[in-house]
């Protein structure tokens, strides 16, 4: 593509930011999302502000969308006034999201029908590299549809992977997150069965940090539990959607997980809790007022 006009939708704390990072790069981008003071920064940027998905797709080259849940996806795709009724022929939609897998392969073969593209592409790393286009990106969908925007990529990403098929990408970010995540669950659990056992929590984090169990997680943990800052810039909300998904796609699959089922039992028990809107190693708290059960 050269010169493509870019829709975006999902102007938040980390779609802002990959929106001005395209801008100051030269893109011209259509926009519209909830988030009105974002909308309005992009649009006093050049950017032109459209009322549905429908009109925004039909006025881009390529749709990018950076939203919470797979059903806020296929709600902008499959509404009456959605982005499957505007594409264009040979446009590509870009799910930087976290999604279903299955759902993402069905959106796939559905834009595909009028001749469009998709490719899921998961992120790595925060707001400010994305500012900044040094996002690591996840994209999976057929390699034409991939070489097509790769070099609107490369702009966002300072590592870009091609992991396979459509849904590969997706894939693998449920994998790395239900490892991460039960990783931060299971030693925020640890700092606090210490500190119910009146261990001190930074001799144990002294001891497991000069052996294997060693991660940038554990300091994560550590600094909440032990010194009581929360800087993981994750939350337990979206922690919980992941895993969730993670548990939903291991059953398409035809198989099951204990480990992931209670990491996502603990998860939602402190989202039940009023714990959402914290950083994940913040279960220390529920945990520790539980018993460490």
């Amino acid at each position: 593509m050269t010169n493509p006009t870019i829709g975006f939708i999902g102007l938040g704390l980390m779609g802002s930011k990959m929106a001005e990072c395209l801008q100051k790069n030269g893109f011209d981008l259509v926009v519209m999302g909830r988030n009105k003071t974002a909308v309005g920064e992009t649009v006093a940027r050049g950017a032109v502000e459209v009322a549905t998905p429908k009109e925004l797709a039909a006025a881009s080259d390529i749709v990018m969308l950076c939203v919470t849940t797979s059903e806020v996806v296929e709600s902008l795709i499959y509404g009456d006034d959605g982005i499957l009724a505007g594409i264009k022929e040979g446009a590509v939609v870009i799910d930087y999201g976290t999604s279903i897998p299955a759902s993402t392969q069905k959106i796939g073969a559905d834009l595909a029908a009028k001749g469009a593209g998709m490719l899921d592409a998961p992120l790595g790393r925060s707001p400010m590299h994305a500012k900044d286009g040094l996002l690591n990106i996840m994209a999976a969908g057929d390699i034409e549809t991939y070489n097509k925007v790769k070099p609107v990529l490369d702009v966002q990403g300072e590592n870009v992977f091609h992991l396979g098929a459509l849904g590969a990408g997706h894939t693998t970010k449920l994998i790395n997150n239900f490892m991460g995540m039960t990783t931060a669950c299971t030693m925020s659990q640890a700092f606090a069965v210490a500190q119910k056992a009146g261990i001190d929590g930074q001799q144990l984090f002294d001891i497991m940090s000069a052996g294997p169990s060693n991660s940038p997680f554990m300091q994560f943990c550590k600094n909440y539990a032990v010194d009581g800052v929360s800087d993981l810039g994750f939350s337990i909300s979206n922690a919980n959607k992941d895993v969730k998904y993670f548990v939903q796609m291991i059953q398409d699959l035809g198989t099951s997980s204990k480990i992931a089922e209670g990491t996502s039992a603990s998860l939602q028990a402190a989202l039940d809790a009023g714990l959402g809107d914290g950083n994940v190693p913040e279960i220390f708290d529920m945990f520790l007022k539980q018993g460490a059960n």
